[in-house]
């Protein structure tokens, strides 16, 4: 959530041009996922991103429960997302969801219910179980990237896996991936996914004041930004599945 610039208590977040942790405007934090962590789910991944660690499980194609739910022509896809009490030092104290983690579990159904191909296997539900354990600043991008890469590991058909990444003002400089200051002392936060084959945008939210222009160059960073992340995903994917002595296309 943008933050009060004018608040004694707020952190420094530049220093000699640069972002106090000494990242480029342009730089991701350090991200590392791996695919199948699980042996109960169809799918799963897990993505260290910075400080964030984001643990997701994909069930099905499965029986949908209640069966009046069911729907004749295409797949339902469900989404939970939920902080662990121990995730981090705010706001986080209790086991179960808040307002906050229902309103992102909708985001992410969202996303995704207009990423994979329902149609093809009606009559069933997919759940997406996705589990902070640790957060730092834009858990619901982290969420967003284990969850694509775990519908892959489950084999579920999708139109392209989904690539998010947080872009913000702070300090009056647009950057990507904002940590846990940023997003909260910096003045906007933008949360992106895309389809970074087809050049399509399947997130898009803003807390926070832009300028066209800054909204411009923002949607643009946010862009470049996923192309890094969606390699580190088709990596994380070919260590797990390629064919030994063949290389990935």
């Amino acid at each position: 959530m943008a933050g009060n610039n004018n608040n004694p208590n707020k952190p420094k977040l530049r220093d000699g041009g640069r972002r106090i942790s000494g990242r480029g405007d342009d730089e991701l934090r350090p991200m590392s996922i791996e695919v199948g962590p699980m042996v109960r789910p169809e799918g799963s991944a897990i993505v260290n991103w910075g400080r964030n660690k984001v643990l997701a499980a994909v069930y099905g194609p499965r029986e949908v429960f209640p069966k009046h739910l069911t729907d004749p022509h295409k797949a339902l896809i469900n989404a939970r997302y939920i902080m662990a009490p121990f995730s981090g030092q705010e706001e986080h104290g209790r086991a179960g969801p808040n307002r906050r983690s229902i309103e992102v579990s909708k985001v992410i159904k969202h996303v995704f219910e207009n990423n994979v191909l329902v149609h093809s296997f009606p009559k069933t539900t997919v759940d997406l179980m996705l589990e902070v354990l640790q957060s730092d600043g834009g858990t619901r991008v982290s969420a967003i990237n284990a969850a694509s890469v775990a519908l892959v590991d489950a084999g579920i058909p999708i139109r392209d896996i989904v690539s998010a990444v947080s872009v913000g003002k702070a300090d009056g400089k647009m950057v990507v991936d904002l940590d846990k200051d940023e997003d909260n002392w910096g003045e906007s936060d933008m949360p992106l996914a895309f389809s970074v084959r087809t050049g399509e945008m399947l997130l898009f939210q803003m807390d926070g004041m832009l300028t066209i222009e800054e909204l411009s160059t923002g949607i643009d960073l946010g862009f470049e930004a996923a192309k890094k992340v969606r390699a580190i995903q088709t990596d994380a994917l070919v260590r797990k599945y390629a064919i030994p002595g063949e290389s990935a296309q």
